[in-house]
């Protein structure tokens, strides 16, 4: 185990998450492309998913952060680092971290942005329980945020019927401990998925033209085939491996947290977990894909709704552009 010379671990003390008011459901896409809500249901487990018309990433961010910070008490000033994940930053810069820092009044804190795509909240999980490992930091805010309205093509069949926008964030302090908070991540990437799933404008290998614009090259690609067999094999090898690295059995597993791209990948990863489908945490049906937002926003409501006890054993699971992969072993910390 990962833990084995550590001071402290890193534990989630406190959850909070923003979706926006407005629901586009599959009959608005049946409008606007060729689909019917039967393909969506049967394909990707999705009914409807959630759109911010006027704003950001940094509001998502923000509001996410401003609804932990009521239900905790937190105060705004106590934070000291900002970890967003996103692949839809307002600008390339200032970092979002810096608007989400000014909007809630974090006048102590620092932070970045960190982008692995559907992986991110993994990779920023990891990123911000080192830093609380370190013992230099007692209170990382570690945010998934993306509005991934803005760069999806609404003409496009294939890719806008799965996104949406959304935002959810994690408290992390730290804790002596160690059987509770994150335990271990086996984090992966391979550049080999760089032609499968991308965003080919608006960087500095296509910077912004009207040549890139008239081609469409600042929307969402993906060569859904590729990704999907892809998806299925790295998130349900991933997750074994890390059950097996935290010696772990099914029955030790309260849920799997599953990335929510396909409820075909959510089923295929648990099923290879040999996990029964109630613990497996689900919510693609009323948000779709909203990138670094699903894990944290599952957890958040499943907690919520009082369906998390302190001591469970949740295994988190990821897979995005890149490829980025991963699992994490996280015990949960909150009564």
């Amino acid at each position: 185990m990962e833990n084995i010379n550590r001071k402290f671990n890193a534990a989630v003390t406190a959850v909070g998450q923003f979706f926006p008011d407005e629901v586009l459901d599959n009959k608005y896409f049946e409008k606007i492309v060729d689909t019917t809500d039967e393909w969506i249901r049967t394909r990707t487990g999705i009914l409807e998913r959630r759109i911010l018309r006027n704003g950001a990433t940094s509001d998502l961010a923000a509001n996410a952060i401003k609804d932990l910070m009521k239900s905790s008490g937190l105060k705004p000033e106590e934070i000291d680092v900002i970890i967003v994940a996103t692949v839809t930053p307002d600008m390339l810069f200032p970092a979002t971290a810096c608007l989400v820092q000014e909007k809630i009044g974090a006048t102590n804190a620092w932070g970045f942005d960190l982008s692995a795509a559907c992986s991110g909240f993994l990779f920023a999980l990891k990123s911000g329980a080192a830093l609380i490992e370190s013992g230099g930091y007692n209170k990382v805010i570690v945010v998934g945020a993306d509005k991934m309205s803005s760069i999806a093509d609404y003409t496009d069949r294939n890719t806008c019927i799965l996104f949406g926008d959304g935002a959810a964030a994690f408290l992390l302090e730290p804790t002596t401990d160690l059987s509770i908070g994150l335990q271990d991540s086996i984090l992966r990437i391979d550049g080999v998925g760089k032609d499968s799933l991308y965003m080919l404008g608006g960087g500095s290998l296509n910077p912004a033209t009207h040549e890139t614009v008239d081609k469409k090259m600042h929307y969402i690609y993906q060569d859904g085939k590729t990704v999907f067999k892809f998806a299925v094999k790295g998130m349900a090898d991933v997750s074994v491996e890390m059950m097996e690295k935290s010696n772990l059995t099914s029955e030790d597993v309260a849920f799997l947290v599953p990335h929510q791209a396909n409820k075909r990948i959510i089923t295929a990863t648990g099923d290879r977990m040999g996990l029964p489908r109630e613990k497996v945490m689900i919510n693609i049906h009323k948000y779709g894909n909203t990138t670094a937002a699903t894990i944290p926003s599952c957890i958040t409501e499943y907690y919520r709704d009082g369906k998390l006890k302190k001591g469970d054993n949740l295994i988190l699971s990821a897979f995005g552009a890149g490829f980025t992969w991963g699992a994490s072993h996280l015990v949960w910390s909150m009564d």
